[in-house]
């Protein structure tokens, strides 16, 4: 498994839609903040999709960003237009930061060990546009970069009726228990469809400090039925500086 370290610093305290009170969204006072998925339109050209649906078209932006297709990300921006060009608005990027996104991986006799069952707090688990979202807490001594993952544990024994049972797994490295950081990561969750459904229930299983709890989580990909989803989502708190 490769292993990044991404250094970050970001406090974010607010709804997904944030906005200066400014009565026109247009001003290029107002900004929001959400969760997207980067979708790649060309060399260095991309749009965003944001969870509740709707696409951005980055017309202008004040910093560099190197795209990558499916690469989460949070934005921060300034809507200049409303639907155009089959986009629901053209905006000006004011800030982008990516999230680590990882792929759902099978523990197999090989990996178990270098996967770990070490303790991590889940603060919130939803689903947005495809992808499993966890913001949570881990001890981090300093000494190397954990690793984290989403893992279909074949292994185990256990099986919860009518769900597709998974594993969140965090690996310390037997790294000193020195201080509590945040951490935020995404998992893509498209290989779980099902043709003959629009839906799946997910039941994920997650040891804390004291004991394993379960998070029932159900994941819709019906577009219908996303649209009775509420739209919205509190963007957790994000204070870290050590990513995997």
């Amino acid at each position: 498994m490769k292993n990044t370290v991404w250094k970050f610093s970001f406090l974010i305290a607010v709804f997904v839609l944030i906005s200066c009170n400014n009565k026109d969204e247009h001003s290029l006072g107002a900004f929001q903040i959400n969760i997207a998925t980067v979708v790649l339109e060309g060399e260095n050209t991309y749009s965003l999709l944001l969870d509740n649906g709707k696409r951005l078209w980055p017309a202008a932006s004040d910093v560099k960003y190197s795209p990558v297709n499916n690469q989460r990300v949070f934005v921060n921006y300034t809507t200049l237009s409303n639907e155009k060009d089959g986009y629901d608005h053209y905006v000006k990027i004011n800030d982008i930061w990516n999230i680590l996104t990882k792929e759902i991986i099978a523990v197999t006799p090989q990996n178990k060990d270098s996967i770990g069952h070490d303790p991590v707090i889940v603060n919130a688990i939803w689903v947005g546009n495809d992808y499993l979202n966890i913001d949570f807490m881990f001890n981090y001594g300093g000494i190397r970069p954990h690793a984290i993952n989403l893992v279909d544990n074949p292994l185990s024994s256990e099986a919860t009726p009518n769900a597709i049972d998974l594993e969140f797994r965090h690996n310390a490295y037997d790294s000193s228990n020195t201080k509590l950081y945040e951490g935020f990561v995404c998992f893509d969750l498209k290989p779980l469809q099902r043709p003959d459904v629009d839906s799946v229930k997910l039941a994920i299983k997650v040891k804390d400090w004291s004991e394993e709890k379960t998070y029932n989580v159900v994941y819709r990909y019906n577009q219908a039925a996303l649209q009775n989803i509420v739209a919205e989502t509190p963007i957790p708190v994000i204070s870290s500086n050590e990513y995997y």
